[in-house]
């Protein structure tokens, strides 16, 4: 498992772009899922995932909750990608929209997150959820704390 201390003296950009190239393993939350991070830039990141039958609701589409997961992951990251080392965030709440439904098949989707604005102890950050046709699943926003070390 990662943990904070293995990023220490890198900054938040630095840590992602190691994490894409292998340095550090992925956060757990993504195998549980089945997403994975594949860009990474100064405000932006994007990841993508592939909706299964593991992670269907009672109806047979897949669960809101895996959508918004990605969400948030990508606009929490793209957040990242602009603290400063020893600096980390928190998501203090995300809201989405799903304008489709996702099935089991559907395929590969891509959530690419950017900051909107940051303060000193506050980001916003938005998200989209796309297929590989640019046809819109979800969009959303994230407003996350920056939690920075105690003194």
């Amino acid at each position: 498992m990662t943990t904070m201390e293995d990023f220490s003296g890198l900054t938040g950009l630095e840590s992602l772009r190691a994490m894409l190239a292998g340095k550090f393993p992925p956060p757990s939350i993504a195998a549980t899922l089945g997403f994975w991070m594949v860009e990474v830039g100064e405000g932006f990141v994007a990841f993508e995932g592939e909706p299964s039958a593991a992670v269907l609701n009672p109806m047979g589409v897949v669960h809101g909750g895996w959508a918004l997961a990605l969400i948030d992951s990508a606009c929490g990251a793209a957040g990242h990608t602009t603290l400063p080392a020893g600096v980390g965030y928190g998501t203090l709440e995300t809201k989405a929209n799903f304008v489709r439904a996702i099935k089991a098949d559907t395929g590969t989707l891509r959530a690419e997150g950017r900051v909107l604005a940051q303060g000193r102890t506050i980001l916003t950050a938005e998200a989209k959820l796309t297929d590989a046709m640019g046809k819109l699943y979800a969009h959303g926003t994230s407003t996350c704390m920056i939690i920075r070390p105690e003194k």
